[in-house]
């Protein structure tokens, strides 16, 4: 019997070390359009996955900022096939506004021959149906800067212009070395690509730690860019990156400092309440098929511990800076219940 969810073979190449093919569709939405395509109101619609580090990013800036009335939201299923990502959470597996089955649809939409991988998130353009990009670095930095006619009243500021040029520098040390480091572990075609990858990835996570010993968060004094892509990564290591990657040095939850600081950030509103922990190991575990051929979910680790004191206000900082926190999530946005920490 064939299995849908899997895609064996498809990470790991024997012998060699990952390397993440970064050729994103380029185009951009900005305030003046100069891409043929300007911010506008209901347009467009952001196409995530709970489960994806990478998208979850795009989920928490859009909620900080509160673009949601402006920007719907469809959500994939938290496994996928070799083809692409679906729309199986749905009545019928078809997204309810691009009324397609599958995210390949929107990628053909836009180039017919399109030759990558089908990722997200991406954003769809609704009246053409067609991706107009899945550059998710810029996605989350242009909802900061491009969107700003619509954000909320009290939005944070995530990509402070005085701050950017050191939250770019921590942000690609962060990318190199943790975000995709654990993925250059956990998908490691040899024994030498895989030391290199573990000793870069712990060594950095050793620089974060004595970077956010005595201040609250990565960049200033308040949250940025920077925080929301590291936060990600660390919010996925003890289910998924600690075992199923081994990157198994020690535990979050063993590095006191990454795991109080998680835990600030897991109880802010916008983080935390975007994660969905069941989900997250029903992809990785479910999906990679190659490095986890039984396809078994774990039923650990404990999550109770998030939602524990972190301590990390006595630091002073200023989550929100002159802003405020989102309300509550959207009743349609909500996290299901048992898929969290508590």
């Amino acid at each position: 019997m064939t299995d849908n969810n899997s895609t064996s073979g498809a990470y790991v190449d024997p012998g060699k070390e990952f390397v993440r093919d970064t050729r994103y569709i380029e185009t951009r939405i900005t305030a003046d359009g100069r891409d043929g395509y300007p911010t506008s109101p209901g347009r467009y619609r952001l196409v995530a996955a709970r489960a994806c580090p990478w998208a979850n990013r795009a989920i928490i800036v859009r909620r900080l900022l509160g673009l949601e009335s402006v920007l719907s939201m469809g959500l994939c299923g938290p496994t996928h096939d070799e083809r692409s990502w679906t729309f199986d959470l749905d009545p019928g597996g078809i997204d309810p506004v691009l009324k397609i089955p599958r995210l390949q649809d929107a990628y053909l939409a836009r180039d017919p021959g399109y030759p990558r991988g089908i990722t997200v998130p991406a954003i769809v353009d609704i009246p053409s149906g067609a991706v107009v990009t899945n550059n998710y670095p810029q996605i989350t930095l242009d909802l900061s800067t491009e969107w700003t006619a619509y954000h909320r009243e009290g939005a944070p500021q995530l990509y402070p212009e005085h701050l950017r040029d050191e939250i770019d520098e921590v942000a690609d040390l962060v990318f190199r070395d943790v975000n995709n480091g654990v993925y250059r572990c956990g998908f490691a075609g040899s024994q030498e690509s895989y030391d290199a990858a573990y000793d870069r990835l712990f060594a950095r996570l050793d620089w974060l730690t004595e970077r956010l010993r005595d201040q609250r968060f990565l960049v200033g004094d308040t949250i940025t860019e920077a925080d929301v892509r590291l936060f990600t990564t660390l919010v996925r290591f003890d289910p998924v990156y600690h075992g199923h990657f081994k990157c198994n040095r020690s535990t979050l939850t063993e590095m006191d400092v990454l795991w109080a600081y998680a835990r600030d950030l897991f109880q802010t509103p916008g983080f935390g309440d975007t994660v969905d922990f069941a989900q997250i190991k029903r992809h990785y575990y479910v999906v990679h098929r190659d490095i986890n051929p039984t396809g078994i979910v774990p039923k650990g680790p404990d999550l109770s511990g998030w939602l524990t004191p972190h301590g990390r206000e006595a630091l002073g900082g200023r989550p929100f800076g002159d802003g405020t926190p989102p309300p509550a999530p959207r009743p349609d946005e909500v996290v299901p219940t048992g898929h969290s920490a508590g």
